[in-house]
């Protein structure tokens, strides 16, 4: 057995405490218990145990009053009594380790894939602090992926921190999965809140695949978990590629969805007492979005970088929600995906006009630059023309432009369909190809397209 090994063995047995400090139920009002005679040292986000017939249940601290606590318990309140006994349970250890790199954990750093799983030597908090701002690295080089519109009119770059807005049913986890195994990071970390138990084994065996598999790690807490347990896997997620960025790696970071991280901290700060006030939201919620993502980003000194997607689950695409709406503001770039493109089977069902990388332009070339914006100004005017177009209403050459956007369409729209893995150089030469059925009226040549500065 190696040295590191037995390090890691000594750890966990280190951390187990056969003296527990307790109290008493004195109150149950819907799924939170009140906790008397408790020492004073507890401390809200404590774990506690209450020791009730026929069951044991177990919860969190989530306010505390003068010679009482509230307990948000993980399950149905159901056979707890007054008097029960509690016990306080000692901290959970979070301690990330490289071996989990392959591994299905729970917030806590439990398996979930049936394998015995050994904590790192160095135990971590779930709500660290970013690095400081004055410290980190500006935005880094871009990141080849398999997906051709990501490695041409919406780059991703190293550091950057964006957001995936897509109702249910457009193909969202596919496009996931698409960026897992065509990404050029050193570790994935995907954390799955509140997702769906039948979808966790889909995700690792089908979307992933043992390719996808190969450099991930799953943080996952299904939707049947409590509250608490489902906001500590965006943590946990987070906190996980915490540990391998400031080892120097790139990182790619994907919380699926922060939409179920936000209605986890609505129930667990609504138990807490706080009123929602904000479209059913609490105050408190911009700052665990802002609190969460800022975690993300380049990083400082010999660290590595945290590339994170943030996938936001819209209902009928309301950009305008409140999780949606603050999210956008704390993140450099936007992808939209539409329900519509996806019901004419085009996917990725991205919606280019209304998506945005605040990594460009200085991920680009200028004549890349000048590219997508061509690109862009014809899928706009042909969307504002399509009516008309499709009516047979618009008699040709009665305007230049609406020509241009007409011939080069349906190719620019199969090009945003393109996942071939060939590379950015690849991709910007199939661009300019679809918008060559414009009559060859570019404002633009593009003979220096891929000399790179």
């Amino acid at each position: 057995m190696s040295h590191y090994l037995l390090d890691q063995v000594r750890n966990a047995v280190g951390r187990l405490d056969p003296v527990h400090a307790g109290g008493r139920v004195c109150g149950v009002a819907g799924g939170t218990v009140q906790i008397g005679a408790l020492p004073s040292h507890v401390q809200i986000g404590d774990r506690v145990r209450i020791l009730a017939r026929p069951i044991n249940l177990s919860g969190e601290i989530v306010r505390l009053d003068l010679g009482s606590a509230h307990v948000l318990a993980d399950g149905a309140v159901d056979g707890v009594s007054i008097g029960d006994r509690v016990i306080i349970d000692p901290p959970v250890a979070f301690a990330p380790d490289d071996s989990w790199i392959g591994r299905v954990i729970d917030p806590d750093g439990n398996p979930l894939d049936a394998r015995s799983l050994l904590p790192g030597p160095l135990p971590r908090s779930l709500r660290s602090a970013p690095p400081a701002p004055h410290h980190r690295r500006g935005l880094g080089v871009r990141l080849e992926t398999d997906l051709a519109v990501f490695n041409t009119l919406l780059p991703i770059v190293q550091g950057q921190r964006i957001g995936l807005f897509a109702g249910s049913g457009v193909g969202k986890s596919t496009l996931l999965g698409d960026l897992v195994r065509g990404n050029s990071a050193d570790v994935i970390v995907i954390g799955l809140v509140g997702e769906r138990g039948r979808e966790l084994r889909h995700f690792v065996d089908d979307v992933l695949g043992s390719e996808g598999m190969a450099k991930s790690v799953i943080v996952a807490a299904t939707s049947d978990r409590a509250p608490q347990v489902r906001r500590r896997c965006a943590w946990a997620a987070m906190t996980l590629a915490e540990h391998f960025r400031d080892a120097g790696k790139q990182v790619l970071l994907i919380i699926d969805s922060v939409t179920r991280f936000c209605e986890a901290h609505r129930e667990v700060a609504v138990a807490a007492g706080e009123p929602a006030n904000l479209r059913g939201y609490p105050v408190s919620t911009g700052a665990a979005i802002a609190g969460l993502c800022e975690r993300a980003g380049p990083g400082a000194g010999d660290m590595g970088d945290i590339t994170a997607v943030f996938s936001v689950l819209v209902a009928g695409s309301d950009m305008d929600e409140p999780v949606a709406d603050m999210l956008r503001g704390v993140l450099d770039g936007h992808v939209v995906m539409d329900r519509e493109i996806a019901e004419r089977g085009r996917f990725p069902a991205i919606d280019v006009l209304r998506s945005v990388s605040r990594a460009l332009p200085a991920a680009a070339t200028p004549q890349e630059n000048s590219m997508i914006a061509q690109a862009r100004s014809h899928l706009a005017v042909y969307e504002k023309s399509a009516l008309m177009i499709q009516a047979g209403l618009y008699a040709p050459g009665s305007d230049k432009s609406i020509d241009a956007a007409i011939a080069c369409y349906p190719a620019l729209d199969s090009f945003l369909t393109i996942k071939d893995g060939r590379g950015t150089l690849a991709h910007f030469a199939k661009l300019r190809q679809a918008m060559a059925g414009n009559g060859g009226e570019m404002k633009t040549t593009f003979g220096d397209v891929g000399k790179r500065a």
